[in-house]
């Protein structure tokens, strides 16, 4: 089909023609997407969000300013970036336990070590549990004081208290 007449199908809301630019590009967004996004399954909803999109928004494409595929291309890509960018994504990085992400990196790069082999585990029973609550947000979840403070409804000052009081005990601890 010729790309005259696909945009014109298109405006005219044929499914048919939809259908063909999904076939025929599909794949080529999917992996743009991909490049960015670098999760499976957030990237076809990143495709699936770029076709509806182009269904809805067609006729504000404009063939002077370039070809069909590069504009979809231009749509896919700062979808991509709006994507990893967007509270959802950054949300749900933050929600790994503590043996996920430490045994996701374990699993990366063999030399690491478990944290129940260098006895993390075993200091951090010892924290009290509004300190260790704070530690394993910060330094194994991600969270800065402020994403800290704000989601758990506890002032920042007492955040920051926290952790420190935490990382002095632990401290005295490893230096034992």
């Amino acid at each position: 089909m010729e790309e005259q007449d696909l945009i014109l199908r298109l405006k005219k809301q044929d499914k048919d023609a939809l259908s063909y630019l999904y076939d025929k590009y599909g794949a080529a967004l999917f992996g743009a997407a991909q490049r960015i996004v670098q999760d499976e399954d957030v990237t076809a909803e990143v495709v699936q969000d770029i076709f509806l999109k182009i269904w809805n928004k067609i006729a504000l494409y404009d063939s002077k300013k370039g070809r069909l595929f590069t504009w979809m291309l231009n749509l896919t890509r700062n979808a991509a970036i709006d994507k990893i960018r967007s509270k959802e994504i950054k949300r749900s990085a933050k929600t790994d336990s503590i043996d996920e992400y430490v045994y996701t990196i374990d699993r990366q790069n063999s030399t690491e070590t478990s944290v129940d082999g260098i006895g993390v585990r075993e200091l951090m029973d010892d924290l009290v549990e509004e300190q260790r609550f704070v530690l394993l947000k910060v330094y194994f979840e991600g969270f800065s004081h402020s994403e800290i403070a704000d989601e758990y409804d506890i002032p920042l000052g007492t955040v920051k208290s926290r952790l420190r009081s935490a990382l002095k005990h632990l401290r005295n601890k490893v230096q034992l």
